[in-house]
């Protein structure tokens, strides 16, 4: 998978993430077929960028409690 560019990505807190400035992730919903996810605590630093698919069995995931805490 090619990596967009994110230079003009729009980024939001995920709702996941904790209010303490703990796990603080930040998703980028602009982009056809995949999700770029990055630590919003490092707006500078790398961002891993997961297929729609992925990201969607992830989210379900996450909410299902499957994954844990």
């Amino acid at each position: 998978m090619r990596s967009p560019g994110l230079s003009a990505a729009t980024w939001r807190k995920s709702s996941y993430s904790n209010s303490d400035g703990g796990a603080c992730v930040e998703v980028c919903d602009n982009f056809a077929a995949v999700v770029p996810v990055r630590d919003s605590k490092v707006p500078d630093g790398p961002a891993l960028v997961v297929g729609e698919g992925g990201w969607s069995l992830f989210v379900s995931a996450v909410r299902s409690g499957a994954l844990g805490a």
